[in-house]
């Protein structure tokens, strides 16, 4: 399987809810690093941190928290850029903007993601 089709099933799996079918395409020892000043930032080691985190976020939003595809998946050797757009709402906040997440895939599962925010200082607002 390239690269590019591991973050594509899993970002299938992912808009279907299927966290499970989602995760077993991560490395147990994945690292996600969370952009910005805010409570869900930092550098999140292992699935069970990382789903601990996205549950998190799904509270804090009321199931709100939605990211999209925004263009087409850029490959460069093991790694895969996606331009995405995510929207949420907590309370009488919201966010809605475009970002980029970038994938590194080693021997058919992600090992590491980095999320880039096109305003962070919104962001972190928001997550506050």
């Amino acid at each position: 399987m390239t690269a590019k089709e591991v973050v594509e099933y899993y970002s299938i799996a992912l808009s279907k809810g299927d966290i499970s079918t989602a995760f077993s395409y991560f490395s147990p020892d994945a690292k996600w690093h969370q952009p910005g000043n805010n409570r869900f930032s930092g550098t999140k080691t292992g699935i069970e941190a990382i789903g601990k985190m996205l549950v998190e976020m799904m509270v804090a939003t009321q199931d709100s928290l939605v990211i999209e595809p925004s263009g087409a998946m850029m490959v460069n050797g093991n790694f895969v850029s996606c331009p995405v757009r995510f929207s949420a709402k907590s309370g009488a906040k919201a966010v809605d903007m475009n970002g980029s997440d970038l994938y590194e895939v080693t021997d058919g599962k992600i090992v590491q993601v980095w999320l880039f925010s096109e305003d962070q200082p919104v962001e972190d607002e928001f997550w506050k």
